[in-house]
Order: structure tokens, then sequence, then C-alpha cells
């Protein structure tokens, strides 16, 4: 009968166990990290949603006070047929907002026009956004329409109420969604270039906005992020988009007029991300792996005769004393403790390059600052220490300009200044974290609302005194606020940091916002 060599048993029984642990470990791993990769993914699409649904009602709203302004100053002209001319042709060029202007009257007839070329003046028009807002004498913003000259567009109008309060018509503007304009701009500038996608729809499921613009005025049905978001959902989700491909789709609404906006990204590009890290994983442990299995073969040879006494102990496993006799075996065998020791240091490796992938998970990679989820981590920390926190908000102002003067990598270096800048300003206890974009959070522990403030006005003075990588000054804008001083729910006080610091950038920028208090302005730097 033929016996296996013991040589030949050890070589099997090391590799075998080296190979199951290597592949549940690297499995267990690459389950864990697929799982918060397409949560982050998920969770950054559903963030950015929001964030270019509320630069989209911002947009409308500043495009409704230029309008309001315009009517203001028409109220003691509607008869000036010159000062109406110069009127819309203000609004028309100032900022390429509106792809026409329009003044009408009470009865729908065009008084002026802006471009001349439209052939519109004199005409009395009836489309559907007209009468609304003819008959509506309120400012409001249509529905997508095809107007006479046979173009998609959305209607923007403001009531004009002459000296003796009558009304007396409206100025209008257009948006042609199949043409170039301020809109389209807003949503077109995105941080995806990997077959990602944003697309707007209204109420009815019409797409305004999208990528592809011959699928502008398209109802699209059976999507579900779409009808989630049009019942005023902000979410995500993962779906199988029209052209079979899967998405993950993060959704916001743009509450004030009742648009939707979705940005998705394909799944299998975040899951080649992971493919990628697991591979660089695999090629820095594939070496060593095989180095240790060459070290077992070498002392297999050595091991063979000594073990046989370690064999004898096989007859009596099943006695109470077994365990004792093998751990004796293993306490003085000075070889069989190396191939021990050597299959520990393997593991050790293994583990130390999976501690390595978890802090890159936890970890900016432009900026060594913390992620979201690194930032989560330590929130729940401090939340079951019962740690009080100043949750500082901050964002680079104009930084999009930044990267459309100086490009993407000066930007990035931007964003690295702000970053070291941040690290000189702060404690070692304290944390930073990079939430996205040009977006950060400081977080002070055991600091209150006065010397949180202090720390903010004195970032923000360095940052706009010192010199950034692109060779001028920028400035930055902060909020403030205070758990638990604020509230008690700890993603609500961010929420309220991230609300003063919108209103630090609706009040000037360059300037410091506390949840609660007065802002703080630029002094002259």
């Amino acid at each position: 009968m033929f016996l296996v060599d013991l040589r030949r048993l050890i070589l099997l029984l090391a590799t075998s166990s080296s190979l199951l642990t290597l592949g549940y470990t690297l499995y267990g791993a690459y389950s864990a990290e697929r799982s918060i990769l397409l949560e982050q993914s998920l969770e950054n699409n559903r963030a950015y949603a929001l964030k270019l649904a509320s630069s989209t009602d911002q947009f409308v709203d500043t495009l409704q006070q230029q309008l309001a302004y315009s009517a203001r100053v028409l109220s003691l002209n509607m008869h000036q047929s010159w000062q109406l001319d110069a009127e819309t042709h203000r609004l028309k060029e100032q900022n390429n907002s509106f792809n026409s202007v329009l003044i009408l009257n009470e009865e729908g007839k065009v008084l002026a026009n802006s471009p001349p070329d439209l052939g519109l003046l004199g005409a009395t028009l009836a489309s559907s956004g007209v009468r609304q807002a003819l008959n509506a004498k309120l400012p409001t913003v249509s529905q997508p329409y095809v107007s006479s000259t046979g173009r998609l567009l959305i209607f923007l109008s403001h009531p004009i109420v002459d000296s003796h309060g009558d009304y007396a018509g409206l100025v209008g503007g257009t948006i042609y969604l199949h043409e170039p304009n301020s809109l389209n701009t807003l949503l077109g500038e995105h941080f995806y270039r990997d077959g990602s996608q944003i697309y707007v729809v209204d109420k009815d499921k019409r797409l305004i906005y999208h990528q592809d613009r011959s699928r502008i005025g398209e109802v699209v049905q059976g999507n579900q992020a779409i009808d989630a978001v049009i019942q005023g959902r902000t979410s995500a989700m993962s779906l199988i988009n029209s052209q079979g491909v899967g998405m993950l789709a993060g959704f916001a609404p743009a509450r004030d007029i009742q648009w939707g906006v979705v940005v998705q990204r394909p799944t299998h590009v975040v899951l080649n991300e992971l493919d990628a890290l697991l591979a660089e994983v695999l090629r820095n442990t594939i070496p060593f792996f095989l180095l240790v299995l060459v070290l077992i073969w070498m002392l297999a040879l050595l091991i063979a005769k000594p073990l046989r006494k370690l064999a004898r102990t096989a007859p009596h496993w099943d006695s109470p004393s077994a365990s004792e006799r093998i751990e004796k075996v293993h306490a003085w065998y000075f070889e069989a403790r190396q191939i021990k020791l050597a299959m520990l240091i393997g593991l050790k490796k293994l583990n130390r390059k999976i501690g390595v992938m978890d802090q890159e998970r936890n970890t900016d990679p432009l900026t060594g600052l913390m992620n979201r989820r690194g930032m989560a981590s330590t929130l729940q920390q401090w939340k079951e220490a019962d740690l009080p926190f100043a949750a500082l908000a901050c964002d680079i102002d104009h930084f999009k300009l930044v990267n459309d003067t100086y490009g993407h990598d000066a930007g990035d270096l931007v964003l690295r200044f702000l970053a070291d800048t941040m690290r000189a300003c702060t404690r070692d206890t304290d944390v930073l974290c990079r939430a996205g974009g040009e977006e950060f959070f400081l977080f002070l522990p055991n600091q209150n609302i006065e010397q949180a403030a202090q720390l903010a006005e004195r970032l923000r003075n360095l940052v706009s005194r010192t010199e950034s990588p692109i060779g001028q000054n920028i400035t930055i804008s902060i909020g403030v606020a205070h758990w638990p001083v604020h509230a008690s729910d700890q993603a609500e006080v961010l929420k309220m940091a991230d609300q003063a610091l919108y209103d630090a950038k609706r009040n000037g920028r360059n300037r410091v916002e506390i949840v609660g208090l007065p802002g703080r302005a630029s002094k002259s730097d």
C-alpha cells in the first residue's frame, strides 16, 4: 500500500491552509470593500444631485430677481419704445442667462424683444407659457413647451405694474432647452468623466436637460429614480438604465420649480477601481507568499524525522491529555515552531496589507485628510463617548473659476494648499476632513463656539493672506455650529454648519458665519 511521505504531507497541508486562508481573507476584504465603495458612490451621487438641485433653485431664483428688477424699471416707461428695447437688450446680454427676452402688454402683444431678429415685434403670443403668465399676473416658471418659433423652451416671467397699480403686462425670458445657455452650463460641468450622466426632469417626467441633447423633451417611463424624485424624495439606488447598463443613481428635487435632478454612475466603473486595488494587493502579496512556500519546502526536508514523534500522538487524540501532549511538542520542537512562525509572519503581512486598505478607505488620497467614511466613524466614536465638539464647514470661494482658468491639476494643488493651511491652524486632536470637491470639515473636540469662531477667523485670514499655488490669493467661506449646543443630533449639526456656509456664500464670501449669530465678514486683508 502506497503511503505519502511526511514531507509531501507537510507541503500539502501548509500550502492548502495558506491558500484557503489567503483566499478567504481576500474574499472577505473584497466583499467588504465592494459594499463600501458602492455605498460611497451612491452617497456621493445623492450629495451631488442635492447640490445641483439647490444650485438650480438658486439659479432660477436669480433669474426671477433679474426680471423683477426690470419690471420695476419698466413700470414707469412702458410707453417709451427705446427704453423697452434697451431693457430687453440688457437682460439678454448681461450674463447669457436667457436665450431671448420679451416685453408683452396685458393682451400678450410683443412690445420689445431681444434679439431683434426674432420677428415677434407687434405679434400677439398665445403659447401656453405666455397664457399662463398673463392669466396668473404673478412671477411664473412655465413647464417646457414648444413655442411659436418651434423651439422647446421654458418661459420665466414677472408682471409689470404701472404707477397706478394697474397690471400693464410682463417681462419674460426664455431658456431654449436645445441651445447653449447658463442653465446648460450649470448642469453640464460635473466631476465625472467615466460614462456618468446627469439629467433633469420636470414633474411630467420630461427631460429638461440631458448630456445627449437629442433626448431633451423625451418623456421617460419606468425609471425608478425619476419616479422617486418627482415625488419629492432625495435618495440613491442601484438600477438598470434604458440601455441595460447597471447604474448607481442619486437624486434630489429642485423643490421651488418642481424639477428633479438625477446623477448616475456606471456600476462597473466603481467595481473596476476595486479590481485594480485588489490586483495591487495580490502583486504585493504573492511574491511573499511564494517565498513562504519555498521556505516551508526546505524546512519539510529537515523536520521529517522529528515529526514522527508528533505522529505518535495520533492514536491518543481522543484522550483528555491529547491536547496537552501536542502542546508540549510545539513548546519544545524548534523546527515545528519555525513553520508556525513562518505561517504567522505570512498572515501578519497579509493583515498588514488589509490594514493599509482599511486606512486608504478612510483617507482622501489627494489631501491626506479623512474622507466621509472616516469622518462618520470618528463622529460615531465621539457620540458614544459623549464628547462635545465644534463643526466648521469650509468651502473654497469661486473654486470652479480656478479649475476653469488654471486647469484641474492646479485645482488639486489649491486643495492640497488649503489642507496644509488647515493643519497649520489646528491641534493634533482636531479632525480634518475633505467631504468632496472643494468642501471641507474641521471638527474641534472640547471647543466652544467662541474658540471655534476664533480658529475659523484665523484660518480664513491666513488663507486670504497667503499666496496659493496658482500665484494669487484665494478666499474661503466657513460655517460654524456646535454639538450639542445647536442640536442634539450630530447630522443636524452638520447640516446647520453647512447651511451657515451657504449663508456665508450668499452674504459675499470670504467670511465666517456662526449658527445663531451675525456673520463675520472679511476684514481688510
